[in-house]
């Protein structure tokens, strides 16, 4: 077994400055080239490559070993820095190569199954299934420490603002939050469950009434739901809560971390306050509660323009109580063809859309719709969506959840097509003063966040006449780029409050006990006004490293059937294992029958 060489540079680290110093490099072959009387390895680590050579000064049994090297061999070098004549100017270390006068092999490699190098297309599934060989290229090194120096940077902020890091508990009571919980069976207790958490809230609310003051905590979630690019059966929250706090406080909080964060880790001075949108603006607006800023494409209401006339699918939906609404893409008429037009109609059917109406601004204003409007009357709509010649209208007649719904998509799909979703810009914003409930598709009341967020008190008399849905909530969204980044709000503390919020959603007492007992009965001894917010780490290193899913930032993250290619779980479980936690499988008793 080889003894191990102690490094006195990182692979990355080397430049012109150190030449004549003899090193040390330990790492893995990414390449190796021989060329007759000399040998050419790049050695790399998690910091770069640097160019080790081998020549004819170096003994003949020393070259022969040199010649047998292969990639991701793992080995160690002694030599002397040198300035290379044939500079390489994609390589940070590309003025310099290390004259190899000895080296030492770790470890030998198999030809991988994948390509150790950032452009390889490889499938995403053999990427996953040998993820310790993906980690080894530069772009996901470099995706791990930026993520470490985000989660360094956030703990030392929060420190200095007197912030105590608190681990609350991973195995819990199931309790009602939205999505499903994962389920751990109790060994001790047959037939009762403790489940993982989707967030530490009430722990962190019961903190507060602990005199904690002010929480902070990076914390595993888990929600069993269905998987898409920015969502992970077990993801990462920056999880806060304050005493005494209201809804500026913790706002004023965020916007100095991500300040900071921009600052010292992008470079970028990013101004503040941050623009507040209210829900309701962010929605007639965009189209969504999470709006993309980065460029217009604003939806208009053309209601009373289209109110009274003959096209029976306006008129309908305004019966209906609906709504006609409309964006103008700008130099859209010539980009979308009838073909893309009828893909774009496709594809709104997934928002719940019957179809896309269209106005083209050319020469001559065409429509799919003009044989129930005028010249006169298209351009009176094209009009009111402040659009231009040789802009296309794209309309959308339904409920307003679903026009909402498909024009918030739309709009970002063609500033997409347009090249407007500038990477480099980074547009941060609130939005504010959320709904408290929403209806279920059985017309069910729903908390819109949880039913521990406080109303706006100074609506508090709609809980009584009948005005429920227009109660608002003293909640508040940080969204970046068209992601939501973290939610947070005002939470109840007043008891009486809590348990009409309770009887509202129709937990009724018995439930309450039954999930909630122990919180209920904590804020019988004394809770302060307290306030939080829970960022999603994942989602945030992603976006400020520019990539499209959160699996490019977590090591190794589950595939879209929630499996774990690496270590093939979730996998069965033994006999023995289900009779001491109490558990039969289904299938296993269809079998006895």
């Amino acid at each position: 077994m080889a003894s191990l060489w102690k490094r006195t540079h990182m692979c990355g680290e080397l430049r012109l400055a150190d030449e004549g110093k003899e090193v040390v490099l330990n790492g893995w072959v990414a390449k190796a080239r021989s060329l007759g009387g000399l040998v050419f390895v790049d050695l790399r680590d998690k910091t770069g490559i640097t160019q080790i050579t081998f020549n004819e000064d170096i003994p003949q049994e020393l070259m022969e070993r040199a010649k047998a090297l292969r990639s991701e061999y793992v080995i160690g070098v002694r030599g002397i820095v040198r300035e290379r004549s044939s500079k390489n100017d994609h390589l940070p270390t590309g003025e310099i190569e290390v004259f190899a006068t000895d080296f030492i092999l770790y470890s030998e490699a198999d030809t991988p199954p994948i390509y150790i190098k950032d452009d390889d297309p490889v499938d995403e599934n053999l990427r996953l299934k040998y993820r310790y060989l993906d980690l080894r290229k530069q772009k996901m090194q470099r995706n791990l420490t930026f993520r470490h120096k985000v989660t360094k940077l956030v703990r030392d902020y929060f420190d200095e603002n007197g912030f105590t890091e608190v681990e609350t508990p991973m195995l819990i009571k199931p309790t009602p939050e939205g999505a499903r919980d994962y389920l751990v069976p109790s060994r001790l207790h047959h037939g009762s469950f403790y489940a993982l958490p989707q967030s530490p809230q009430m722990f962190k609310q019961l903190l507060m009434v602990a005199g904690t003051d002010r929480y902070m905590q990076i914390v595993k979630c888990f929600r069993d739901e269905d998987l898409r690019a920015d969502r992970q059966p077990e993801f990462t929250q920056i999880d806060l809560e304050m005493s005494f706090a209201d809804a500026d406080d913790v706002i004023a909080m965020q916007e100095g971390l991500l300040k900071r964060i921009m600052k010292e880790l992008k470079g970028i001075d990013v101004e503040t306050p941050f623009p507040r949108l209210t829900y309701k603006e962010a929605m007639e607006r965009y189209g969504s509660d999470k709006p993309d800023t980065r460029f217009g494409i604003e939806l208009h209401d053309i209601s009373s323009l289209v109110k009274d006339c003959e096209f029976k699918v306006f008129t309908d939906a305004l019966a209906n109580g609906g709504d006609v609404r409309a964006i103008a893409v700008p130099n859209g008429a010539a980009l979308y063809s009838r073909k893309k037009i009828d893909k774009l109609t496709k594809e709104a059917k997934h928002y719940g859309a019957n179809g896309l109406v269209w106005i083209k601004l050319e020469d001559e204003v065409t429509s799919s719709v003009s044989k129930f409007f005028t010249e006169e009357e298209l351009l009176a709509i094209a009009e009111a969506t402040e659009a231009k010649k040789g802009d296309i209208v794209f309309v959308v007649a339904d409920k307003s959840k679903v026009v909402f719904d498909t024009l918030g998509w739309l709009r970002r799909h063609c500033a997409d097509d347009l090249g407007l979703l500038d990477p480099n810009q980074f547009n941060f914003l609130w939005v504010v003063d959320f709904p408290m409930f929403e209806e279920d598709e059985e017309g069910r009341l729903k908390a819109m966040h949880h039913p521990f967020t406080q109303p706006k008190l100074d609506e508090l008399d709609k809980l009584d006449n009948g005005d429920i849905l227009s109660l608002n909530a003293d909640a508040y969204d940080i969204v970046l780029n068209g992601v939501e980044l973290g939610g947070g709000s005002i939470r109840i503390h007043d008891r009486k409050l809590q348990a009409k919020m309770f009887e509202v959603l129709g937990i009724s007492g018995e439930e309450q006990k039954e999930k909630f007992g122990f919180f209920i009965e904590a804020f019988r001894y004394g809770a302060p006004p307290h306030a939080g917010l829970a960022y999603g780490l994942d989602r945030m290193v992603m976006l400020l490293l520019g990539e499209s899913s959160i699996r490019e930032v977590i090591a190794f993250p589950k595939n879209q059937n929630a499996e774990c290619p690496v270590s093939e779980a979730p996998g069965p479980a033994g006999r023995e294992q289900l009779e001491e936690l109490g558990l039969s499988l289904i299938e296993e008793e269809h079998e006895n029958e």
